[in-house]
């Protein structure tokens, strides 16, 4: 369900890539706004379903199309548009969930708040990264690849392990208290930082003069990150909502 650093964008899979056409970075804004226009569709029959069955179907449907995607991204013209439907029927359904369970609260409009928070952490990273106030180093890459890993793994031992030790759910981190909220907050900009090395990484494969099928892929892998901030951002608001 969370990537570790990104590895959907790598400079070696564009070098590796050939195909007709030219990548360029009006086709990758074009595809990425197609994929995320599917998933707004989708999302909405999921928020309206708000079934675990929909949820599940969506994440199961998305994460195989994810690992297809990935090990085949000259498959990404078809994939990438499937993965966009079915992930969208997963963020539809989880929505719908944040939304009930807050409705009687503060922050009864948390998904309206997330879409505009991860629209906004979009907006500041491209614009960070355009004026070059932040520049994605070889020490910068490793800082947040490190990062991502060390989160992506904390989240499956706690997946797995809660199914023998349920009280690994209940920790400090997952909780509403101090640690669990500067966890969320730590995690947001470590998602954010991805979005930095997804722009070079999309930059690089436009440089390389890379076949145009990779511009669904660059759009998948760009998809992939804001979903992830979306989700974190829901989950802070959850843990706002509870603390009192």
């Amino acid at each position: 369900m969370i990537r570790t650093s990104n590895p959907t964008l790598k400079d070696k899979i564009f070098e590796a890539a050939s195909g007709t056409g030219v990548m360029t970075l009006g086709g990758t804004l074009l595809k990425t706004g197609v994929l995320f226009l599917l998933m707004v569709a989708t999302a909405i029959y999921g928020w309206q379903s708000a079934s675990m069955g929909v949820m599940l179907l969506g994440a199961i449907g998305g994460l195989i199309l994810a690992l297809v995607t990935s090990f085949k991204p000259d498959w990404s013209p078809v994939t990438a548009p499937l993965y966009a439907l079915f992930k969208g029927l997963a963020v539809g359904a989880i929505s719908a969930y944040y939304s009930f369970q807050l409705a009687k609260t503060q922050y009864a409009g948390a998904v309206p708040m997330a879409i505009m928070g991860t629209l906004l952490v979009l907006g500041v990273m491209l614009a960070l990264y355009s004026l070059r106030i932040i520049r994605v180093t070889k020490v910068f890459s490793t800082v947040v690849i490190v990062a991502t890993a060390c989160i992506a793994l904390l989240y499956l031992f706690t997946f797995f392990g809660s199914m023998i030790w349920p009280g690994l759910a209940s920790m400090g981190i997952y909780g509403s208290g101090p640690i669990g909220l500067v966890f969320s907050a730590v995690v947001i900009v470590v998602a954010a930082m991805n979005l930095a090395l997804d722009f070079q990484t999309v930059e690089n494969g436009i440089q390389m003069k890379a076949p145009r099928y990779m511009e669904w892929y660059a759009g998948f892998g760009l998809l992939v990150t804001l979903v992830w901030i979306y989700l974190e951002i829901l989950r802070l608001i959850a843990k706002l909502s509870n603390r009192r």
